[in-house]
Order: structure tokens, then C-alpha cells, then sequence
């Protein structure tokens, strides 16, 4: 075990990492590496960590009318885990942000036609997410998320959030599209483990509901018959509420015929002892 007094200083270094756009807000996500090192009284390292983190810059005075140039030397002075060189990169993301489409309920993004008349159910413990210790979803990582997919259902889980907030914002349905292996993986999972988990079917039909709602993406779903899939898994949900339901109602019905026994040996009882008195009595 290392003594105490061993240790004599404490390096730390910070090392930039990728730079990307948030997937649903006005905001830009650095990612970065922070790495701690103990060093002995030679100077040699004798513990070290390293953590990923991620920071958030917030824009939201970025408008149609701002001016990315100057947004973008601002961004880049003020946040120093952000060289200098990926000035040019800031420019282009902060340039995206501004053209990207509100996400926005009730908003239809990029041209697409959304099917007339069709409200959105996503719940709301799926609509307001809580990633927690989770990395911001980022199209860049979509890689990382399919092979999640193929591992224990809590990863699949979490690739099926990640998935799901990413197409939030409806720039990256096509680009989900175009990967070629997001739309097996996610139907191929919801065909082989959805009565494992009622939450992965959840996230994964309303994954392929985001992408029904646009014309031009029925195909698509008809290609991977997603909609008698998920017409057979209400069907289940839908017969075992209704055994819920009917296995409650009997041990109700056992409940209270229990409770009329009671009631009438209490009263068998209560008569017994009132016969007895009234007759000593009398």
C-alpha cells in the first residue's frame, strides 16, 4: 500500500477530445480527458486515473441574425478546452445549429411530411429522459450504440435511449437511415427479446413510431414488417392486463367472501355468549 508520505505531488493533464453538436438543444458538447497522476518523491508515477468527461456550452442567444464568426472566436476564447486550431470546426457546427430545425412537438423538420392528424403518445418518462451517468447521445457514436444492442438487455436498454434521443431531432433520421444497421439491429431486438423487457419493446416501437409518422419512411417499416410486430405485442400486453385484471377481481371476490365468514362466526359468536348470560341471568 502506498504510504502517505510518499507522495509528493499530484500531475494533472487535460487533454481535448472530440467536438460536437448537442443533439436536441442550442448547444455545443466538448468532450475531454482528465488524467491524474501521483508522482513519488523521485518524481515517478506511482497512481494514476483517467476520466471522460463531457462539457456543455449553451448558445442561447444563437439566432438566425448572429454572427458565427464572432460566436465561434467567443466560444473558442472563453472555453480553453477548445484550441485554437478547431476554429474552423466551431464555425461549422455552430453554423449547423443555427439552420437546424426547432424539435419541438408539433414542429415538422427538414421537409419531411408527418402523417395528418397523427398525435405523438411517447410517454413522458420517455420524452423527458433522464440519461444520468450517460454520455450526451451523439450521432457521431452510433456505432458504439448498435454494438450495444448485441450485448445484456440493460445495454440494450440504454443503446434504445441513446437511439431514441438522437431521433428527437429529426435531422438524424435519414443519417440513421443511411448506416444500414440501426434499423435491423433495432428490429431485430424487438422481435427476439421483447417480452424479456416491457421498457426495451417500449423504446424500441416508439423508435420506429418517430419514423412512421414521415411518408417517405413506410417503406422502411414495411420492409421490416415492424407493424404486425407491434400489433402482436399489444395483443400480449393487452390478454395479460386483462389476466391481471381478472386475477385481481377473483382475489377480491375471495377476499370478501372470506370476510363474510367472518362476520357470520363473529356473529355465531357474539349470539353464543348472549344466550349464555341472558340465561344464568334470567
Amino acid at each position: 500500500m502506498m504510504q502517505s508520505e510518499d507522495a509528493r505531488y499530484l500531475k494533472r493533464r487535460v487533454k481535448a477530445g472530440n467536438i460536437d453538436v448537442h443533439p436536441s438543444e442550442k448547444a455545443i458538447v466538448v468532450s475531454y480527458e482528465v488524467e491524474a497522476t501521483i508522482l513519488g518523491e523521485m518524481g515517478d508515477p506511482m497512481l494514476g486515473e483517467k476520466k471522460e468527461c463531457q462539457k456543455v456550452i449553451r448558445l442561447q442567444s444563437l439566432n438566425e441574425s448572429t454572427d458565427i464568426q464572432t460566436l465561434a472566436s467567443e466560444v473558442v476564447t472563453r472555453c480553453k478546452l477548445i484550441p485554437i486550431t478547431k476554429l474552423p470546426e466551431v464555425e461549422q457546427l455552430l453554423y449547423y445549429l443555427q439552420k437546424r430545425k426547432e424539435t419541438d412537438k408539433g414542429k415538422s423538420g427538414k421537409g419531411k411530411n408527418s402523417s395528418q392528424g397523427l398525435q405523438d403518445p411517447t410517454p413522458d418518462f420517455l420524452s423527458n429522459a433522464i440519461i444520468g451517468d450517460m454520455e450526451i447521445p451523439s450521432i457521431n457514436n452510433i456505432d458504439d450504440y448498435v454494438e450495444l444492442l448485441y450485448e445484456d438487455v440493460p445495454s440494450k436498454i440504454k443503446a434504445s435511449i441513446m437511439i431514441f434521443c438522437l431521433i428527437k431531432n429529426s435531422d438524424n433520421l435519414e443519417a440513421l437511415l443511411d448506416h444500414g444497421t440501426v434499423m435491423g439491429a433495432l428490429s431485430r431486438v424487438l422481435r427476439e427479446d421483447w417480452r424479456k423487457s416491457v421498457e426495451l419493446s417500449t423504446n424500441i416501437m416508439y423508435i420506429f413510431f418517430c419514423f412512421s409518422t414521415y411518408i417517405q419512411f413506410h417503406t422502411v417499416i414495411a420492409h421490416y414488417k415492424i407493424g404486425a410486430l407491434c400489433m402482436n405485442i399489444s395483443d400480449h400486453e393487452l390478454k395479460r392486463l386483462q389476466s391481471w385484471k381478472d386475477d385481481l377481481r377473483k382475489k377480491r371476490t375471495i377476499n370478501i367472501l372470506c370476510f363474510i365468514d367472518f362476520v357470520n362466526i363473529s356473529v355465531k359468536s357474539v349470539y353464543k355468549v348472549l344466550s349464555h348470560f341472558l340465561l344464568n341471568t334470567f
